[in-house]
């Protein structure tokens, strides 16, 4: 699918831009209007406006506005509860929940997509939060006062315990796996993006729909650049697709991107080989 003129431009204006200038959920729903191009963000931005609105009208009626916990129970209690966001058992299986429009206009989607909308009302109100580089499902913290609280917008805004964070970590990836220190750091704003769009590659390639996670991956390094991981793909899928010229291109920019990497030594392997047949 080629992308429209406008929607790429865009997307490369985002791509070089410094990460604290991303606006998040602007940036969500422009990627969600790859899927949609006549869909107007307006609307969508209206309603996420209105749901700020109404946490901050909880919190003003609160007797403890600067208690975390009463703001985490505002967020749970506009974003979950009075407006019904929330995960679904079928949420993995289907493209749409992981893009931000139709997420809105069912309330149910990936945990990232719900993620966005309770990151997008807390810092608009001038609150620490921050989306968890945690893998086995997108966790957001909020802190106020040296205190912390990590909750789970897939599971309705719940608060998540250490305890309650490896019991989702092992149920993913089995009882002997471990959190690691790394799983607790902060995802920045084009980290949130990428993984809102990696689970739409990843269910692409899953269904052998190659050419399709191409193209969701080329999406990607309009915003993310500087990625090699993606270069990385990009060639492979390439490769796999017969597309010899842009998998040399996309490999010479991975190996450009990144000298240490395990696998540069197979990136180098497989790009003689191609280059041999360009000849």
């Amino acid at each position: 699918m080629k992308l429209p003129t406008n929607i790429r431009s865009q997307l490369t204006q985002l791509g070089e831009l410094a990460d604290e200038n991303i606006n998040l959920v602007e940036s969500a729903l422009l990627l969600a209007s790859i899927e949609r191009p006549g869909a107007a963000k307006k609307p969508y931005l209206r309603h996420l406006e209105r749901i700020v609105e109404e946490v901050r009208a909880y919190i003003d009626s609160s007797s403890a506005k600067g208690d975390l916990t009463q703001i985490v129970e505002a967020l749970r209690q506009i974003i979950a509860k009075r407006y019904g966001y929330k995960g679904a058992d079928d949420a993995f299986e289907d493209s749409d929940s992981a893009n931000l429009m139709r997420v809105i206009d069912r309330r149910n989607g990936i945990p990232v997509a719900l993620g966005i909308i309770y990151i997008h009302a807390a810092r608009t109100l001038g609150w620490f939060v921050s989306g968890l580089d945690f893998p086995a499902r997108f966790l957001v913290r909020l802190e106020n006062g040296g205190e912390r609280i990590i909750i789970d917008p897939f599971g309705g805004g719940r608060v998540v315990t250490p305890k309650d964070m490896r019991e989702i970590f092992k149920a993913v990836y089995g009882n002997q796996a471990e959190i690691k220190p790394a799983h607790y750091e902060d995802l920045d704003n084009r980290g949130i993006l990428l993984r809102l769009q990696n689970n739409i590659k990843f269910r692409l390639i899953h269904a052998k729909r190659f050419e399709e996670a191409l193209h969701t991956i080329e999406t990607m390094l309009f915003f993310a650049p500087g990625e090699a991981s993606l270069w990385r793909e990009a060639g492979l899928l390439n490769a796999r697709l017969d597309n010899v010229h842009e998998s040399v291109a996309a490999l010479e920019e991975y190996l450009r991107l990144n000298a240490t990497d395990a696998a540069r030594l197979r990136t180098s392997i497989l790009l003689q080989e191609l280059r041999g047949r360009l000849t």
